[in-house]
């Protein structure tokens, strides 16, 4: 079972290595629109990087509901530019022994990542 799962985290990051760099501008402010929570329910900029791959916003998929994430970091003024690298770079221990892959190593990303670890704080409550 859990050679499945590593399988399939692989084949998603490979998917997402795969795809041509885009040319972004700025990230605009992502918001939900209240009540809709639903995992299905995932900002555009969360869909288009495959975040929705191991991430929902209100349960575990592969990775920790985003509330989770949220609820475990509020109140931490250094959480955003911790969650940052995090997202950026990958990792693992966190919220389990499944890993996290890379996803910014070269750095263009910085803008997309900045915007949805600040929708992903502001799920706190």
């Amino acid at each position: 079972m859990k050679k499945s799962y590593v399988l399939v985290l692989c084949l998603f990051a490979l998917a997402g290595c795969n795809k041509a760099e885009e040319a972004h501008t700025v990230a605009p402010p992502i918001t939900v629109s209240a009540g809709s929570e639903s995992g299905n329910n995932m900002p555009l900029l969360a869909r288009e990087n495959n975040c929705t791959a191991c991430h929902a916003i209100d349960h575990k998929v592969v990775g920790p509901a985003w509330i989770e994430v949220a609820k475990k970091y509020k109140g931490d003024p250094t959480a955003e530019a911790r969650l940052i690298v995090k997202v950026s770079k990958g990792g693992a221990g966190a919220w389990g022994t499944m890993p996290m892959p890379a996803n910014d190593a070269a750095g263009k990303k910085h803008d997309q990542i900045k915007a949805l670890v600040q929708f992903i704080l502001a799920l706190a409550k």
